[in-house]
């Protein structure tokens, strides 16, 4: 175990590994929980801290005098509230990244290694307005400068940045506030609306899932009528998921996750397949369909996407449920409708009363809807100004972040160079991350 401080920020390092053509060390950094707590509140050194998490990944191609001079590339991941990805092997983008970078996986603050915030730690907080008031602190204006605390702590010079869906929010608040951390910045899936309400993002996006559906049920004709019969079955018989709750026809149609990919879209018709068995009570749904859709639709590895899911969008007003209210527009999408239709990503207040995982959480959740008083997450003004070279990979027919909110974004954002593609949904980068990563750095440097 070896530690320092710089500027004030313990580092820890816990862990060294190789394996499968890597190595990888294992990094603690204790970070303000708030960055912008008023100086002289409190005596110098008794401003609260938390731990981030960054795990880092180096090929065994280089010898380790040679990867000592490396660049670092620091990923930052979909979510909100997703840990650093879990790799035994470099294949895909970190594949590529690796041949000339040290990659820099982060926990994002409240994930995996990171401090956890979760319905067994967040009462250690206080009531739910102190917990409501601590998960202020976790949104990306935070996340990022978690990111380039680490860098100067690191003693790095401005590093690249790999931005996948939420993780590309982030990148675009990195660019907003402290650009001059950054050298480049690749984005995929993940160019956020600056201005406007979360409502906008909703509307725009549930169209998108509503054609995706009609895509899917066009390959797969059979499928219309088995989800419909499952949304039917699970209003006049009680089905259980594993963890014991009572799974609903809208919990159900959360398995509409599978529509936001290339890679897993196919897999949804392999789920469905074998969704009944005959009993001596009647038909009924096979466990091990129960059991593949509990993993689908808990929330118990990642609570603060649900907690936290709209306030991605909220700056300087209240989110106030905006997929929930926006829905109401959307028949087709009613549990009770003729055909309903299979969701997206969109989050509801029911969420925490149907989710063992987050029924703790409903109170603080209801808090952070209402409230008004969020921070920007953007500086239009100095990204109409930027000057980092940034590339982007938008897909057309992405249903978690829309094509047309994007590109007003990516012209938004000088010097930006999009590459729109209608090959990729929203997984794109883990389909071929490696193609996807090497054209963003050649566009990114102006070699290809």
């Amino acid at each position: 175990m070896a530690e320092r401080v710089a500027e004030g920020v313990a580092h820890t390092i816990r862990g060294h590994h190789q394996f499968r053509g890597v190595r990888t060390t294992e990094h603690f950094f204790s970070v303000p929980l708030d960055h912008w707590a008023s100086e002289g509140v409190e005596a110098p050194g008794t401003a609260e801290t938390i731990t981030v998490f960054v795990r880092e990944f180096v090929s065994t191609e280089h010898s380790e005098e040679d990867a000592a001079r490396l660049p670092w590339l620091l990923y930052l991941q979909g979510g909100p509230g997703g840990r650093g990805t879990r790799t035994t092997s470099l294949s895909g983008w970190m594949k590529a990244a690796a041949r000339s970078f040290r990659i820099l996986m982060l926990d994002q603050r409240g994930t995996g290694l990171s401090t956890p915030a979760d319905r067994n730690t967040l009462p250690l907080r206080g009531d739910a307005s102190a917990q409501a008031d601590y998960l202020t602190h976790f949104r990306a204006d935070s996340i990022v400068a978690d990111a380039e605390l680490i860098r100067k702590t690191l003693g790095s010079e401005p590093w690249t940045v790999l931005g996948q869906s939420f993780g590309g929010f982030c990148a675009l608040t990195y660019l907003s506030f402290a650009p001059e951390g950054l050298s480049e910045v690749l984005i995929t899936g993940g160019l956020a609306p600056l201005e406007g309400p979360a409502e906008r993002v909703y509307r725009a996006t549930f169209q998108r899932v509503a054609e995706r559906n009609a895509e899917y049920f066009a390959w797969y004709p059979e499928d219309r009528k088995l989800v419909t019969r499952i949304a039917r079955h699970l209003e006049s018989t009680e089905e259980r998921l594993p963890s014991g709750e009572r799974l609903t026809t809208e919990r159900f149609q959360m398995v509409g996750s599978f529509l936001g990919g290339n890679a897993r879209v196919d897999a949804l018709h392999t789920l469905l397949e074998d969704a009944f068995v005959p009993s001596q009570d009647g038909e009924r749904l096979s466990d091990a369909f129960l059991e593949q859709v509990h993993g689908l639709v808990s929330r118990a590895s990642n609570p603060l996407y649900a907690v936290l899911h709209e306030s991605i969008y909220g700056q300087g007003q209240a989110t106030d449920w905006a997929a929930w209210r926006v829905r109401a527009e959307f028949p087709e999408f009613q549990p009770d409708a003729a055909e309903p239709l299979l969701t997206g990503e969109m989050v509801y207040p029911w969420y925490f009363e149907q989710d063992p995982a987050l029924v703790p959480l409903q109170e603080v959740a209801a808090l952070l809807a209402g409230k008004q008083d969020w921070k920007p997450l953007y500086d239009v003004s100095r990204l109409n100004a930027n000057t980092v070279p940034v590339a982007a990979a938008v897909y057309r027919d992405d249903i978690y972040v829309d094509y047309q909110l994007s590109m007003e974004t990516a012209a938004a954002v000088r010097g930006l160079q999009a590459w729109t593609t209608g090959d990729f949904h929203h997984d794109g980068i883990g389909e071929d991350g490696e193609g996807i990563f090497n054209r963003l750095l050649g566009m990114a440097r102006g070699t290809n």
